[in-house]
């Protein structure tokens, strides 16, 4: 990877663990648009799988630590894998497409790890389910904020592109 390509890519991941601490609503965060704009991005597994979890170390080490983190993380790697099986035909529907099915995926997980680890809901069928319900005012503005920030960071990244084509990699570039 080229040195202007670095420099582009770690704006944008600083970006991302400056935006976190900023009053945003519940959920509508950069995270795991980064996480999908890093499996796209990065051609290393390694990097594409650090760069969303060095952001939420990061950013976690201020904000807190809580009991659901390993699904949390674990949902925004799955996100990097779904980001990783477009790299090569990246487009805008495949981006929308890849930050809705990661915002449910996430959706899906993290409540489940509250419901597991939490005492806010029985261990039932029941409690699983008022979990799930309680949390769906969350998921409209994890959907609103994965689809905002994807089309800021491969928006951007894109122009950057087109604009200094020193980011370029050998490999080809985003495509609209």
């Amino acid at each position: 990877m080229n040195k202007h390509r670095i420099i582009a890519i770690s704006i944008l991941i600083l970006a991302a663990v400056l935006l976190r601490f900023l009053p945003h609503p519940p959920n509508f965060t950069p995270l795991a648009a980064l996480a999908l704009f890093s499996g796209v991005i990065f051609r290393d597994r390694f990097l594409a799988l650090a760069m969303p979890v060095c952001v939420m170390l990061v950013s976690d080490l201020f904000l807190g630590w809580h009991g659901t983190i390993l699904f949390v993380y674990g949902s925004f790697a799955l996100i990097v894998l779904i980001g990783r099986t477009f790299q090569s035909r990246v487009k805008i529907s495949y981006i929308a497409g890849g930050g809705i099915f990661g915002a449910m995926l996430f959706f899906i997980i993290t409540n489940f790890g509250v419901w597991l680890t939490s005492t806010m809901y029985p261990l039932t069928w029941q409690g699983l389910v008022a979990a799930y319900v309680a949390a769906i005012p969350f998921l409209h503005n994890m959907i609103l904020g994965t689809l905002f920030y994807s089309a800021v960071f491969f928006g951007v990244f894109y122009l950057a592109e087109r604009w200094m084509p020193s980011i370029q990699e050998n490999t080809g570039h985003l495509r609209a």
